[in-house]
């Protein structure tokens, strides 16, 4: 599938899918939409909640913009990382190189970081630094069987107008499944279909306010 870089309403970088009319970030700012979606309302609330070890799983690792943001965070934070990103089809390294995420975000000193987390091998942990780890996992989400593993989940799935597989109760159930009790999942969705899905196999369901183009997104708690 044809793949394009384009640069987002705040400048920074994302690849689209001009057969789908998909991009892999809000055309309204990539980096904008990350930190609000996923450290915002999801690395921070737990942090909030006294967590200094924090287990991650992202679902759709991508560009690497969320593994990246989420590196910086933990800095800030003084809190320790165990990142792990699946990734059916991962992003190609001529692509990578044209993410500006790095002058984007004013890090220049950490630009090593960022080519780092791509050029490590898949299906092994890494120490990218003490406090952060690694893990890249090339399969299908739906291949996803870990059990009371993650304290949060980064959902950052393509939309489901175009991979509604993606967005059933089968994924959330194995979703649910995967996080410890009173773990959390994030994601930039809001359709009332996915939040229905979620609630179906016992998450705790909060609407919040969106990043900048979008009204609303979800956050789902597992209960204990």
């Amino acid at each position: 599938m044809e793949r394009q870089v384009i640069i987002t309403a705040d400048g920074s970088s994302t690849i689209y899918l001009p057969e789908w009319d998909e991009p892999y970030h809000s055309k309204h700012g990539a980096i904008q939409e990350a930190y609000h979606v996923f450290i915002k309302h999801g690395l921070n609330y737990l942090c909030e909640q006294d967590y200094n070890q924090i287990s991650v799983l992202e679902i759709g690792f991508g560009t690497g913009l969320n593994a990246f943001i989420t590196f910086l965070e933990a800095e800030k934070l003084n809190i320790s990382i165990d990142y792990y990103g699946v990734e059916a089809y991962p992003v190609s390294a001529e692509d990578i190189v044209k993410m500006n995420y790095v002058t984007e975000l004013k890090v220049e000193d950490k630009d090593l970081f960022f080519k780092s987390m791509h050029q490590v091998s898949w299906e092994e942990t890494h120490n990218i630094i003490p406090h952060f780890l690694l893990t890249k996992q090339n399969k299908l989400f739906s291949d996803i069987n870990d059990q009371n593993k993650f304290n949060i989940i980064y959902f950052d799935a393509f939309g489901a107008r175009v991979q509604p597989e993606l967005w059933t109760e089968a994924i959330f159930q194995k979703m649910h499944e995967a996080l410890k009790p009173n773990g959390v999942l994030v994601t930039y969705s809001a359709k009332g279909s996915v939040r229905r899905a979620m609630q179906a196999v016992g998450f705790k369901v909060e609407k919040l306010p969106g990043p900048p183009g979008k009204r609303e997104m979800l956050r789902a708690t597992k209960r204990l």
